[in-house]
């Protein structure tokens, strides 16, 4: 039977950094920069002993940095275009090649990625890394383009907006120019810099990533990038073929052999070679980025595409739109989509105090149809740090949240690298806020490289309350993959616990999950100051489902084997007495 997978997402530039100056705007040189090869057999095992089955390392393809790396042949990046001094991982300049910043020797950074591709693979992970078809950075150029491929625009027409096979859109006989700066930001912080003049040469101009036309964008636009032109015309027309009625209930087989025989845009075919190039070398699956602003006949061409070559790809993607998560699970052939704006963002909700735990069993029910393809995260880059001031301000608070995001349904988790250590991301390395860790400039993660150690991977220097966190997590996510009943039947006995048992209420939360050979009840206290004591019930309905005969059955927790009930079942009813801490949760599996 398969098992909950565990995404561990890692900034890969920043792992393995053990320089903690960390000055605002500080160069490769004076904050340092992760490699590939700080990813040691240690370091992989020990992220796989947490209880990871995926590595997505973020920021691997080649994008916009402001280090000089000429002398191996590729340009210098203009400040003007990129965010800040170590560059935005969504700005990428070169698909088959990778940030030359990870690499010991920048001639071999390719080689070096490939083993440690095969490091992840011999660590007994997969891996995933980022695509990203809506846009790419202004000053795109691969240096090594396989035989057969070509950039994107090289072939365009940039005398006309637009015509299908074009790569960009462009505006005639307008340059582009720089935006202006606002609020005080500058590129690099204001440091003096050759290129950094207030120009880049663009003509005609391009259309900038998130859609602006304006050959001068906004500073709030993604003015770094170039929006990819899919087929769709300046008015919204589609210029290639629409999946027929009923393709939603397809597989992928059939879904590859529609578009066999298609013309289709030739972006379409620049980005579905990307992904096999990279499948070809051992690359597991992809997260892509901003998937919603790229057609959903795009993904059904590109995903049917990677898993004819590798049926058991993993295909991630950020959709924020519930409306449109069927589209692209079902036409799209999406694996999964982020479950950001129902329950991440309800979850955060009731960790800062304000929420009511009643708002999340209606989540499940609203996807239960697709519950398996909304992938559970508490962190992640784009979001605010569990223990930065601006969400909870302490790690521990996000205890009871990350049971409920890893337990409640047969979905995979994520978590992001070094919210097992509860890091804050208070460090201001220059672009974008604190409470975020940075992903723009050069640094190191501060409770990371206590736990790294000089390398050594061990914790060594951690804090207790570090390491005390991290067994949590590596409880809990261990438990998770190795779970039957998490794969299995949900039920919600939150909302009639809350009409039925005194003393429960909406800071707590409860279901039942189950399986022919494991049944599990999930309680977690979201209070941080009160414990609560209730006869927890089972619905009558429930009762019949588990096979559940009258008697007494053990309740064990799982988690940390320190606690347990009895589980009392009669003609009418089924109850067992909880006393339930702070920020405690259970996982009590019924003994049969």
């Amino acid at each position: 039977m398969k098992k909950k997978e565990v995404v561990y997402q890692v900034f890969t530039r920043l792992f393995g950094n053990t320089n903690t100056t960390n000055k605002p705007w500080g160069t490769i040189e004076e904050n340092g920069v992760g490699k590939f090869n700080d990813f040691t057999d240690k370091a992989l095992n020990e992220i796989k002993d947490l209880g990871v089955t995926y590595i997505w390392y973020t920021g691997v393809p080649h994008h916009d940095v402001i280090t000089d790396y000429t002398e191996y042949g590729i340009s210098n990046d203009d400040p003007d275009v990129v965010k800040g001094r170590a560059g935005s991982p969504y700005a990428v300049k070169d698909y088959y090649n990778v940030n030359p910043d990870m690499a010991e020797n920048v001639e071999n950074r390719l080689e070096e990625f490939e083993a440690l591709i095969e490091r992840t693979h011999k660590a007994g992970l997969k891996l995933i890394i980022d695509i990203v078809p809506n846009h790419v950075a202004r000053n795109y150029q691969s240096l090594t383009n396989p035989e057969g491929t070509t950039d994107f625009g090289a072939e365009d027409d940039t005398s006309v907006t637009y015509k299908v096979n074009n790569n960009f859109y462009y505006n005639p006989g307008e340059a582009f120019e720089v935006p202006d700066w606002q609020n005080g930001y500058l590129p690099l912080g204001g440091e003096k810099h050759p290129l950094a003049d207030g120009k880049f040469d663009e003509n005609p101009a391009k259309w900038t990533g998130n859609g602006s036309r304006a050959s001068k964008p906004n500073v709030n636009d993604w003015y770094e990038t170039i929006k990819v032109n899919y087929g769709i015309s300046p008015d919204g027309k589609k210029d290639f073929d629409e999946l027929p009625e009923g393709y939603e209930n397809e597989d992928y087989e059939a879904h590859y052999n529609y578009w066999k025989d298609k013309t289709v845009p030739n972006s379409w075919i620049k980005f579905k070679d990307i992904a096999l190039y990279w499948i070809e070398k051992g690359v597991d699956g992809f997260r892509f980025d901003m998937a919603e602003m790229v057609p959903v006949e795009f993904w059904s061409y590109m995903n049917s595409n990677i898993k004819i070559k590798n049926p058991e790809a993993f295909l991630l993607a950020e959709v924020y739109q519930p409306h449109l998560y069927r589209d692209y699970i079902k036409k799209g052939k999406m694996d999964y989509l982020y479950d950001k704006v129902q329950l991440y963002d309800t979850l955060k909700h009731v960790m800062q105090g304000h929420g009511k735990t009643d708002n999340i069993p209606p989540i499940f029910d609203e996807l239960s149809d697709i519950e398996h393809h909304m992938l559970h995260f508490l962190e992640n880059h784009d979001e605010q740090r569990i223990a930065s001031p601006d969400f909870a301000g302490d790690a521990n608070r996000g205890k009871p949240a990350m049971v409920v995001s890893a337990t409640s349904t047969t979905s995979p988790t994520m978590i992001y690298f070094a919210q097992e250590f509860g890091e804050s991301g208070a460090e201001d390395l220059g672009f974008g806020d604190p409470t975020r860790t940075s992903i723009f400039d050069y640094g190191s993660v501060p409770s990371l490289v206590r736990w790294v150690n000089n390398k050594a991977f061990d914790g060594g220097q951690s804090k207790v309350e570090e390491l005390e966190l991290r067994d949590f997590y590596k409880r809990l996510l261990n438990f998770t993959i190795n779970s039957s009943a998490l794969m299995g039947n949900y039920q919600d006995i939150h909302l009639y616990n809350q009409q039925n048992t005194e003393w429960y209420n909406d800071k707590v939360l409860s279901f039942v999950r189950w399986s022919e050979d494991e049944q599990l009840i999930v309680i977690s206290n979201f209070n941080a100051y009160n414990t609560y004591g209730f006869e927890l019930q089972l619905p009558e309905d429930l009762v019949k489902k588990l096979g559940l005969q009258n008697g007494n059955f053990e309740l064990e927790d799982q988690l940390y084997n320190q606690y347990s009930s009895t589980l009392k079942v009669d003609e009418v009813r089924a109850q067992a007495r909880i006393d339930i801490g702070p920020l405690q949760s259970f996982i009590l599996k019924i003994n049969q």
